[in-house]
């Protein structure tokens, strides 16, 4: 009895790859053993850099703040612990576009924040 080479499974695994490998230069799109190759370190590259997107954004948006802050004489630090204290529950993604969209709101924000603040420095 011949061996079995797992023909269907077989070409629906290759078939699988190569249709993920669509669009890649060269022989990483049309060679199997490449193919692989390049998928899978797609792959983990695509995992790693949703997770550092988030990073980079909270990062940027930190940025943001602190410039509106330095603007405003407050430290970015300061600030945000003043709000904690006055129990303002807004997230550094909307403090960012107030920053950048409504200056007038991000000014009452900050007089919040300063006058919470100072209550516990004093």
């Amino acid at each position: 009895m011949p061996r079995a080479r797992s023909g269907a499974a077989r070409h629906r695994r290759k078939h699988r790859v190569l249709r993920a490998a669509r669009g890649y230069r060269g022989g990483r799109s049309k060679l199997f053993r490449t193919a692989v190759t390049a998928v899978t370190r797609a792959g983990v590259s695509a995992y790693r850099d949703r997770k550092r997107r988030k990073r980079e954004f909270r990062s940027l948006w930190i940025t943001r703040i602190s410039a509106a802050c330095k603007m405003r004489d407050i430290a970015y630090s300061r600030f945000m612990f003043g709000l904690a204290e006055a129990k303002v529950i807004v997230n550094r993604k909307m403090l960012s576009e107030l920053a950048i969209d409504d200056p007038a709101a991000f000014d009452k924000l900050v007089e919040i924040a300063k006058e919470h603040a100072a209550k516990i420095a004093a």
